[in-house]
Order: structure tokens, then C-alpha cells, then sequence
């Protein structure tokens, strides 16, 4: 967590000098993105929620996303990372929505992605996706680089 507290803390200095908030939608990183940001004292300012989407029932009843929305999207890819992120961005009528999927490992998911696979996206003012692959079978690993290039993503924005 400690490698991950400086990219929150700028991201979050920005989100407080912009007077904007934030809500996060993430899956493999269980959780490390939302507790980086709110490690930053005053978070409160910016930070107004988010989950855990680890499965389809979460992803039903935290973001009230169903088959029929999923029915032409695979999980996994920079397209449902950015409906995870337009979705906790409607949902918490913030400024900004983050969101976060993959495979962390120490296998692929059953999508047929390999461990280190992820899709995070960032949805705002400006809307960014991208994917990453580690290359790594390490899930802590994965987990922590994924949170990473989120916060990263997300001060990028942020900086445009």
C-alpha cells in the first residue's frame, strides 16, 4: 500500500484543488484503488464511494448493470471498464467514475485472458481506457500494479 499512497495523494491534491469527486467500480484490485485514495487525509472531499465488482451479481445490485446491458460486452476489456466507470459516475453523481477489471492470477480468467490482464478506464470531463498486461502470474503483484496505473490514469486525466 505504501508504494501506492504517493499516486493517491496527487490524485487526490488534484481532485480537492478542482473541487471535483470521484467514484471508483473496481474488480481485481479488490479494493486497493478506493483505500489508497481514502488513505489521503481529507478524502472526504473527493471521495464519495464505490465497490467491489467481482461478479455479476455484484455488478447487478451495487451498479444495477444486467444481462440485457451485458448481453454484446465481455468482461474484461476497456469497453466494460468504461461502463463500470460511466456507471459509478451516474450512480454517484460525481465528476469523475473510475473503472477497474481483469485477471490478477496466479491464473487467466475465464474469458481467456492471462494473469496480469487488466482494464481500467476513467470517465469525466474526459474519458481515457486503456489495458495492461503485467505478464505476471503474482496476484498481490498484479493487484498492486493495477491500482497503480489506475491512480496514474486517473491523475492523467485529471492533469488534461
Amino acid at each position: 500500500m505504501e508504494t501506492l499512497l504517493p499516486l493517491a495523494a496527487k490524485a487526490g491534491a488534484l481532485l480537492k484543488s478542482r473541487g471535483e469527486t470521484i467514484a471508483i467500480a473496481e474488480s481485481s484490485a479488490g479494493g486497493l484503488i478506493a483505500a489508497s485514495l481514502l488513505a489521503v487525509p481529507g478524502a472526504s472531499a473527493y471521495f464519495l464511494g464505490g465497490g467491489v465488482i467481482y461478479t455479476g451479481q455484484a455488478r447487478l445490485a451495487l451498479l444495477g448493470i444486467d444481462a440485457a446491458a451485458m448481453a454484446t460486452l465481455r468482461p474484461s476489456t476497456e469497453a466494460y471498464a468504461m461502463l463500470l466507470a460511466r456507471t459509478v459516475r451516474r450512480r454517484f453523481e460525481v465528476t469523475w467514475g473510475l473503472g477497474e477489471t481483469g485477471a490478477t492470477g496466479p491464473t487467466g480468467n475465464r474469458y481467456g485472458d492471462d494473469a496480469g490482464h487488466a482494464c481500467l478506464a476513467v470517465a469525466g470531463p474526459t474519458e481515457r481506457a486503456l489495458t495492461l498486461e503485467t505478464g505476471s502470474s503474482d496476484r498481490v503483484a498484479n493487484m498492486r500494479e493495477f491500482a497503480a496505473r489506475a491512480l496514474q490514469l486517473l491523475t492523467e486525466a485529471l492533469e488534461r
